[in-house]
């Protein structure tokens, strides 16, 4: 499986990026996973479902599935968050991994910058990060590409993984 991460401070814009991304290799054949790093509470399943009350009654791992999918809820109650190795690890395997989040992890990365945000580059502080996508030029070295272009982001990607 071929990695490649997408780093940026909330609001740049990496979800809609990476929304953007996915269709264009998927039309090339290649099947994508996706990891993202949150880093707050999150709930994937709504009160009042099975699968939410029996988590909340317990259990360690519910395991929903039907017909069109299915998905493994984990709760660590109270043990620490597992390592990006340690979570790759239960991906089906695939062409493409993309990683949204984990700013500090050792993959080549994306950087997303949007100045409107007001936060700092995050590239002069992660030798991870090979490029940029931006609303505006910056001073760098590293290649930049213009935000909204999905089909110039999308080949660099590939071709930085090997995948062209």
């Amino acid at each position: 499986m071929k990695i490649f991460g997408f780093a940026g401070w909330s609001g740049s814009g990496k979800t809609t990026l990476i929304e953007k991304l996915i269709p264009l290799f998927v039309a090339r054949g290649l099947k994508v996973s996706l990891i993202k790093h949150a880093h707050h509470t999150f709930e994937v399943d709504q009160p009042g479902k099975d699968s939410y009350r029996h988590r909340h009654a317990g259990c360690s791992e519910v395991l929903v599935t039907s017909s069109k999918r299915w998905v493994l809820m984990h709760e660590l109650r109270g043990a620490p968050e597992p390592g990006f190795a340690e979570l790759i690890e239960h991906f089906s395997p695939c062409d493409l991994v993309l990683i949204e989040g984990f700013k500090r992890e050792k993959v080549p990365k994306l950087e997303i910058y949007r100045a409107a945000v007001g936060e700092s580059l995050l590239h002069p502080q992660d030798p991870s990060i090979v490029a940029i996508a931006s609303d505006g030029r910056l001073d760098t070295k590293l290649p930049q590409f213009d935000l909204h272009d999905a089909p110039a982001i999308a080949h660099f990607v590939l071709s930085h993984v090997g995948l062209t």
